[in-house]
């Protein structure tokens, strides 16, 4: 490729709304161009990247034996109305009606179309196990687009379904795509992880989810350093910090603690350690009976003083998924006072106390008093107060905690989720009655595995990790182009015109993918323009270098150019084309 032969449109500097270094670099690069909130035109220089990424994805999935498919991204309501997700999936579903009045979706998933495909084909379990994938754009009405292809509205996605007779063969399934994820990650040299995770809206048994590592990211990833074990801080584990309730050594006492509602400045007030105090968090679940008549139970959460509340793990939890935050007006008529002076002494009415694990086994602890201006001290369990209605996990692991596997202890990072992989089980094929026959002739539901990959998604979290001052630096494997070659004055100089020539030759002949910037361009704004868009590799050639038989080689992350002879420059770059 020559450079006058592609489109190369970069800029200075960032718009405004560009708010994270991916989305700045992607359009000062002119990768992208906004069409709309959240839906971008992709230009040749990010698709050459994205075709990249595809091709790894596509290699990796045939491998594993997986067969490429390709759905309709419109899809009938019907579909969705079957599973339930009409309903569940919310706002970010996009739906339309079509000139007859008939409901459709623009598909952010396939499960529904995929499930009625399998339905339709698949009759025996002689035919399995099935998987099938696809790489297609979708759509999901995001309430506040934003940080570029990170969470756009429209981007590429490559879902892949799988269709076993049981369990047992939905694991091993599980487990193929959980490899080819890997080899996909690692091909792509991104430095990431494969975390336990939450299932989300798309439902399901287990999941794991893959995360670029990143100081941007928008999740917390909880990871053991010194083993494999690492989930997402929705599904990590908030291990018990206390082995065993110790016995009390203080009576209860009322302190006056005025117009102090945190527990860091009660703690402080009271010149005690924070992890003597419990925060009380209250929660109502409206039930309604036959008649409509509607109930409020009001639940009391119980965290450590310096813990956060994890609201997946809470909802989870029987009876609680419905839960919203009291009022005031319901905290008053409970515990007879404002939040930040709640706890768990003889509210005024029943409560279902629901405690934390570490919670559970303090002694001589801190809380509200329901009485504002007030707390307890030297508080403790079924001297005091009743034992909890129940011990759950219902916090967010911090860095410091056990880790879960028994080793040591886990740290916290930020990571990009650009993969998800899922047990899905028997959700969609029962609601939407997807059967086949056993080897006793009976009809069974099919079990299922879903696989997803934010193929654009990957573009910006690979930035996310590889970036300078001077602009992108992308992984050689996903780079738009592999070497570009910089001649510098080459419609004035014959030799360097020739010797650039001969290189670009070479190169495309051994099979990289080079491009030559033959736009006559200074050679600062040749070098500022590859350097922001990223090229791993970069050779430049000048009259003053081949007067003393040199030109010049750089890799983008090498602080200086080295100089060689042109006769050796091909197989030095070869060379390092292969590392």
């Amino acid at each position: 490729m020559k450079a006058t032969q592609f489109f190369i449109s970069t800029l200075k500097e960032a718009p405004s709304d560009a708010e994270i270094i991916s989305h700045q670099l992607m359009m000062r690069a002119g990768m992208i161009k906004r069409i709309g909130s959240g839906i971008y035109s992709y230009m040749p220089i990010a698709l050459r990247s994205v075709r990249k990424v595809e091709a790894i994805v596509r290699e990796e999935m045939n491998k594993a034996g997986a067969m490429e498919i390709l759905m309709p991204a419109v899809q009938p309501a019907e579909l969705w109305q079957e599973s339930g997700r009409w309903e569940e999936y919310g706002p970010e579903l996009l739906r339309f009606k079509d000139r007859h009045g008939r409901d459709f979706v623009v598909g952010p998933t396939h499960e529904e179309v995929v499930t009625d495909l399998a339905r339709r084909d698949i009759k025996s379990y002689k035919q399995l196990p099935v998987n099938w994938y696809q790489i297609q754009a979708k759509f999901r009405d995001e309430i506040r687009p934003r940080f570029g292809v990170m969470r756009g509205r429209e981007f590429i996605m490559k879902d892949a379904y799988s269709f076993d007779k049981d369990d047992a063969g939905m694991q091993i399934s599980y487990d193929k795509m959980f490899a080819a994820y890997t080899n996909i990650f690692t091909r792509l040299g991104l430095n990431f992880r494969a975390v336990a995770a939450d299932n989300g809206s798309i439902g399901g048994n287990g999941s794991h989810e893959f995360h670029v590592i990143a100081e941007t990211g928008e999740d917390d990833i909880v990871y053991n350093p010194n083993s494999d074990y690492a989930a997402n801080m929705e599904a990590a584990q908030g291990m018990c910090l206390i082995a065993q309730r110790a016995t009390s050594t203080q009576a209860m006492q009322k302190v006056a603690t005025p117009e102090m509602t945190k527990c860091e400045t009660v703690a402080a007030f009271l010149n005690l350690p924070l992890t003597n105090s419990v925060k009380s968090i209250v929660m109502a679940i409206d039930h309604a009976d036959e008649q409509g008549a509607c109930t409020t139970q009001i639940v009391l959460i119980l965290l450590r003083g310096d813990h956060v509340l994890n609201d997946i793990k809470l909802a989870k939890i029987d009876g609680m998924a419905n839960a919203r935050m009291a009022s005031e007006a319901e905290i008053a008529a409970t515990f007879n006072t404002t939040p930040g002076y709640i706890g768990p002494v003889a509210p005024t009415s029943r409560v279902k106390v629901i405690a934390d694990q570490t919670v559970a086994n303090m002694s001589d602890f801190v809380c509200g008093a329901n009485d504002a201006g007030f707390h307890y001290v030297g508080v403790n369990w079924a001297r005091d107060l009743p034992e909890p209605d129940l011990i759950a996990d219902v916090r967010n692991a911090v860095a410091g905690d056990p880790s879960p596997d028994g080793n040591g202890t886990v740290e916290v990072c930020r990571g990009i989720e650009v993969g998800h992989v899922f047990q899905l089980g028997t959700k969609y094929s029962q609601a939407m009655k997807a059967t086949f026959l056993d080897v006793n002739g009976k009809p069974q539901p099919l079990v299922m595995g879903c696989y997803g990959i934010g193929v654009t998604r990957i573009l910006g979290a690979a930035i996310e990790q590889n970036f300078d001052a001077k602009g992108i630096i992308w992984p050689k494997s996903i780079a738009p182009f592999e070497v570009v070659i910089c001649p510098v004055g080459m419609d004035k100089s014959d030799a360097v015109r020739d010797v650039a020539t001969q290189l670009y030759n070479e190169l495309l002949a051994a099979g990289v993918d080079v491009i030559m910037d033959d736009r006559n361009e200074r050679p600062g704004v040749m070098f500022a323009d590859w350097e922001l868009i990223g090229v791993p590799h970069r050779v430049t050639i000048g009259d003053r270098g081949l007067k003393e038989d040199l030109v010049e080689y750089q890799g983008r992350r090498d602080e200086q150019a080295v100089k060689i002879a042109p006769a050796d420059i091909c197989a030095h770059v070869l060379a390092q084309v292969a590392v």
